[in-house]
Protein backbone atom coordinates (compact mmCIF):
# COMPACT_ATOMS: atom_id res chain seq x y z
CA UNK A 1 0.00 0.00 0.00
CA UNK A 2 0.66 3.53 -0.79
CA UNK A 3 -0.10 7.12 -0.05
CA UNK A 4 0.67 10.26 -2.52
CA UNK A 5 1.27 13.50 -1.45
CA UNK A 6 0.65 16.41 -3.59
CA UNK A 7 2.35 19.15 -2.18
CA UNK A 8 1.54 22.59 -3.45
CA UNK A 9 2.60 25.92 -2.97
CA UNK A 10 -0.09 29.01 -3.18
CA UNK A 11 0.31 30.94 -6.67
CA UNK A 12 1.65 33.80 -7.25
CA UNK A 13 -0.02 36.83 -4.75
CA UNK A 14 -1.09 40.19 -4.98
CA UNK A 15 0.70 43.09 -3.59
CA UNK A 16 -1.37 45.61 -5.09
CA UNK A 17 -3.12 46.92 -1.95
CA UNK A 18 -0.51 47.94 0.69
CA UNK A 19 -3.18 48.03 3.39
CA UNK A 20 -3.93 43.97 3.27
CA UNK A 21 -2.92 41.85 5.75
CA UNK A 22 -0.68 38.92 4.98
CA UNK A 23 -3.60 36.53 5.47
CA UNK A 24 -6.22 38.04 3.50
CA UNK A 25 -3.66 38.73 0.25
CA UNK A 26 -5.52 37.68 -2.86
CA UNK A 27 -3.94 36.16 -5.87
CA UNK A 28 -3.26 38.15 -8.94
CA UNK A 29 -4.22 37.62 -12.18
CA UNK A 30 -1.24 35.02 -13.41
CA UNK A 31 -1.36 33.63 -9.70
CA UNK A 32 -5.56 32.75 -11.10
CA UNK A 33 -3.77 31.37 -14.61
CA UNK A 34 -1.35 29.54 -13.06
CA UNK A 35 -3.15 28.00 -10.60
CA UNK A 36 -6.19 26.59 -13.43
CA UNK A 37 -2.99 25.40 -15.43
CA UNK A 38 -1.98 23.90 -12.41
CA UNK A 39 -5.14 22.03 -11.90
CA UNK A 40 -5.17 20.74 -15.77
CA UNK A 41 -2.07 19.49 -15.32
CA UNK A 42 -2.79 17.96 -12.00
CA UNK A 43 -6.02 16.00 -14.13
CA UNK A 44 -4.05 15.08 -16.83
CA UNK A 45 -1.64 12.70 -15.02
CA UNK A 46 -4.37 11.08 -12.77
CA UNK A 47 -3.63 13.19 -9.33
CA UNK A 48 -6.64 13.63 -7.86
CA UNK A 49 -7.16 14.11 -4.00
CA UNK A 50 -9.07 12.15 -2.07
CA UNK A 51 -8.48 14.83 1.26
CA UNK A 52 -7.86 18.42 0.56
CA UNK A 53 -5.88 19.99 3.95
CA UNK A 54 -5.28 24.12 2.71
CA UNK A 55 -3.93 26.79 4.96
CA UNK A 56 -6.81 29.29 5.80
CA UNK A 57 -5.09 31.91 4.24
CA UNK A 58 -7.09 33.66 1.08
CA UNK A 59 -4.11 32.97 -0.81
CA UNK A 60 -4.21 29.17 -1.14
CA UNK A 61 -8.27 29.21 -0.50
CA UNK A 62 -7.91 30.97 -4.09
CA UNK A 63 -5.49 28.56 -5.46
CA UNK A 64 -7.61 25.73 -4.31
CA UNK A 65 -10.48 27.09 -6.02
CA UNK A 66 -8.60 27.86 -9.29
CA UNK A 67 -7.67 24.46 -9.19
CA UNK A 68 -10.67 22.62 -8.03
CA UNK A 69 -12.45 23.43 -11.53
CA UNK A 70 -10.13 20.22 -13.54
CA UNK A 71 -10.40 18.03 -10.91
CA UNK A 72 -13.32 16.24 -11.32
CA UNK A 73 -14.36 14.08 -8.08
CA UNK A 74 -11.68 15.87 -6.12
CA UNK A 75 -12.87 16.05 -2.31
CA UNK A 76 -13.49 19.21 -0.67
CA UNK A 77 -11.26 21.08 1.22
CA UNK A 78 -10.38 21.32 4.88
CA UNK A 79 -8.95 24.75 5.68
CA UNK A 80 -6.70 25.05 8.45
CA UNK A 81 -5.10 28.15 10.72
CA UNK A 82 -2.18 25.03 10.91
CA UNK A 83 -0.75 25.62 7.84
CA UNK A 84 -0.47 29.27 7.64
CA UNK A 85 3.50 30.28 7.92
CA UNK A 86 3.77 26.51 8.85
CA UNK A 87 7.30 24.99 9.51
CA UNK A 88 7.93 21.49 8.20
CA UNK A 89 7.19 20.02 11.55
CA UNK A 90 4.33 21.52 11.54
CA UNK A 91 2.98 20.35 8.05
CA UNK A 92 4.71 17.05 8.87
CA UNK A 93 2.03 16.98 12.02
CA UNK A 94 -0.37 18.05 10.12
CA UNK A 95 0.01 15.30 7.26
CA UNK A 96 0.28 12.68 9.79
CA UNK A 97 -3.42 12.66 11.12
CA UNK A 98 -4.56 12.44 7.00
CA UNK A 99 -7.00 9.86 5.68
CA UNK A 100 -7.21 10.11 1.68
CA UNK A 101 -4.91 7.87 -0.19
CA UNK A 102 -3.91 10.94 -2.26
CA UNK A 103 -3.38 13.89 -0.17
CA UNK A 104 -3.37 17.35 -1.57
CA UNK A 105 -1.50 19.88 0.73
CA UNK A 106 -1.89 24.05 0.04
CA UNK A 107 1.06 25.87 2.19
CA UNK A 108 3.43 28.76 1.70
CA UNK A 109 7.47 29.26 1.64
CA UNK A 110 9.80 29.16 3.33
CA UNK A 111 7.93 25.98 5.41
CA UNK A 112 6.76 23.69 2.54
CA UNK A 113 10.28 24.00 0.72
CA UNK A 114 11.69 22.98 4.08
CA UNK A 115 9.36 20.22 3.86
CA UNK A 116 9.50 18.75 0.40
CA UNK A 117 13.40 18.63 0.78
CA UNK A 118 13.02 16.44 3.89
CA UNK A 119 10.22 14.21 2.56
CA UNK A 120 11.82 12.66 -0.20
CA UNK A 121 14.65 10.32 -0.15
CA UNK A 122 16.39 12.14 -3.31
CA UNK A 123 15.36 15.36 -4.81
CA UNK A 124 13.89 15.69 -8.25
CA UNK A 125 16.36 16.47 -10.95
CA UNK A 126 14.56 20.64 -11.15
CA UNK A 127 16.62 23.02 -10.48
CA UNK A 128 12.91 25.04 -8.96
CA UNK A 129 13.45 22.52 -6.38
CA UNK A 130 15.06 23.89 -3.54
CA UNK A 131 13.52 26.97 -4.29
CA UNK A 132 9.71 26.08 -4.37
CA UNK A 133 8.41 29.11 -6.54
CA UNK A 134 4.90 29.90 -6.13
CA UNK A 135 2.84 27.08 -7.06
CA UNK A 136 5.16 24.65 -7.67
CA UNK A 137 3.93 21.36 -7.03
CA UNK A 138 5.65 18.07 -5.75
CA UNK A 139 3.68 14.86 -5.97
CA UNK A 140 5.73 12.33 -3.96
CA UNK A 141 4.75 8.63 -2.73
CA UNK A 142 4.92 7.17 0.88
CA UNK A 143 5.41 3.16 1.15
CA UNK A 144 2.95 2.99 4.09
CA UNK A 145 -0.30 1.86 5.17
CA UNK A 146 -0.94 5.20 6.77
CA UNK A 147 -0.36 8.69 7.26
CA UNK A 148 1.05 8.59 10.89
CA UNK A 149 3.80 6.25 9.67
CA UNK A 150 5.29 8.73 7.18
CA UNK A 151 8.78 9.69 8.30
CA UNK A 152 11.52 12.45 6.46
CA UNK A 153 13.63 10.78 3.98
CA UNK A 154 11.03 7.86 2.43
CA UNK A 155 9.03 9.85 0.10
CA UNK A 156 9.96 8.58 -3.55
CA UNK A 157 9.02 12.00 -5.81
CA UNK A 158 6.85 10.79 -8.92
CA UNK A 159 6.70 14.78 -10.30
CA UNK A 160 7.70 18.51 -9.71
CA UNK A 161 6.43 20.82 -11.76
CA UNK A 162 6.55 25.10 -11.78
CA UNK A 163 3.63 26.70 -13.59
CA UNK A 164 6.16 28.09 -16.10
CA UNK A 165 6.94 24.22 -17.37
CA UNK A 166 3.25 23.53 -17.97
CA UNK A 167 2.33 24.00 -21.41
CA UNK A 168 -1.15 25.71 -22.05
Amino acid sequence: MTKRLILTRHAKSSWDEANVADHERPLNARGRSAAADLGQWLASRGYIPDEVICSDARRTAETWEHLAPALTGAAAPRYTAKLYQAGADVMLAVLKHASGDTVLMLGHNPGIAEFAQRLVARAPLNPEFARFPTAATLVVEFPVESWSDVAYGTGAPDDFIIPKEIEA
